[in-house]
């Protein structure tokens, strides 16, 4: 991929500031940059490398004054960082702009297919499935009887999507993500052994949400586990059978939410949280990385942190105290022998 400052000027509105068939053939740091690349400045901590840059184009703001000589083209901009981001987003789509059907792939006679798909090689598409239109099935994908992709669907190498899930449009599930699989469903015995429960729900992915890789999520019981619209998912999140998600809840790496507990709208979860099942949480809940929440959360647009789970703040004084437990005991040792040798004084005085 070859772009001018030129093409690219256009694109942002930006204004040239040296030559407009400077060309670039990939994106870069500032401080890493060489011939060729095209790098922006957003953050004055970087100014420096403006000057030391050998990017052919840099991206810089309207405002940006210059202090010494520099030696690659500039397009300025209202905002440099949103342009980047804007550039990043295209370069992504080029780069990910796959069309056609590779072989050796599989797909079954009653599949209906959208228009303008992208299915690699070693996909494997089973009974009755049905696909929108500008979806992207990489290698390794597979794909279970009756399951529903709709429009502007991609799934990354690797992911595997069990019968009868419903997946909404504008979806990205990143490779090794599991969907379907079953719930964690076993009756115990009266001789210690356990029977399992067959899993016979679905899980239910809504529009513009985003999955991230190696995360599982289980079809439920009976029913379906559903996944709100717009919902992130980080890597390495487990979902049990019968979660639901609100719509615009965003899930940090390495969290687990056991089965039946609904978590509302615009909830924030960090890092290894871990909820009970059975639960409810409550609209605009914030968790911080490593919450445990072992009951319902009832008051909405609330932080909370610790486990068992607290208000955030009393939980940051929580922490503060424990940090000072070694001074605090010393003082209480200290304390003590104070009042041993009083009681001893006391005893030889009577």
């Amino acid at each position: 991929m070859q772009f001018t400052a030129k093409d690219i000027a256009l694109l942002l509105n930006g204004t040239i500031e040296g030559d407009p068939l400077a060309e670039v053939n990939h994106l870069a740091k500032i401080e890493e940059a060489g011939k060729g690349a095209l790098s922006f400045l957003a953050n004055n901590k970087y100014e420096q490398y403006l000057y030391t840059s050998n990017a052919s184009v840099i991206i810089v703001n309207n405002g940006q004054k210059l202090s010494k000589q520099v030696y690659s083209t500039l397009i300025r901009v209202e905002d440099a960082y949103n342009a980047f981001s804007v550039l990043l987003e295209k370069y992504n789509t080029i780069k990910l702009n796959k069309t056609g059907i590779e072989e050796p792939s599989f797909i079954h006679p009653t599949v209906k297919n959208g228009k303008n798909l992208y299915i690699g090689a070693f996909a494997y598409l089973s009974q009755d499935v049905k696909i929108g239109d500008n979806c992207k099935i990489y290698p390794g994908c597979y794909v279970g009887d009756n399951v529903t992709l709709g429009n502007n669907v991609t799934l990354f190498p690797g992911v595997k999507i069990y019968f009868d899930c419903f997946i909404g449009s504008n979806v990205v599930i990143h490779s090794g993500a599991i969907i379907g699989s079953d719930g964690f469903g076993f009756a115990p015995n009266k001789n210690g052994s356990y029977t399992k429960i067959a899993q016979i729900g679905n899980v239910i992915v809504e529009d513009d949400v985003e999955i991230g890789s190696n995360t599982t999520i289980d079809r439920a019981t009976m029913g379906s586990t559903v996944i709100g619209k717009g919902v992130k998912i980080d890597n390495l999140v487990q979902i049990a059978h019968n979660v639901e998600i609100g719509t615009n809840t965003v899930i940090a790496g390495q969290a687990g939410i056991s089965g039946s507990t609904k978590i509302g709208e615009r909830v924030v979860i960090g890092g290894q949280v871990g909820f009970a099942g059975h639960l409810a949480i409550a609209d605009g809940s914030q968790f911080g990385a490593q919450t445990g929440i072992n009951r319902s959360v009832k008051i909405p647009d609330k932080q909370w942190g610790g486990s068992p789970y607290q208000a955030y703040k009393d939980y940051l004084r929580s922490h503060v105290n424990i940090r000072r437990l070694p001074e605090l005991e010393k003082r209480v040792t200290e304390l003590e022998q104070i009042i041993t040798g009083l009681r001893e004084k006391n005893a030889g005085s009577a």
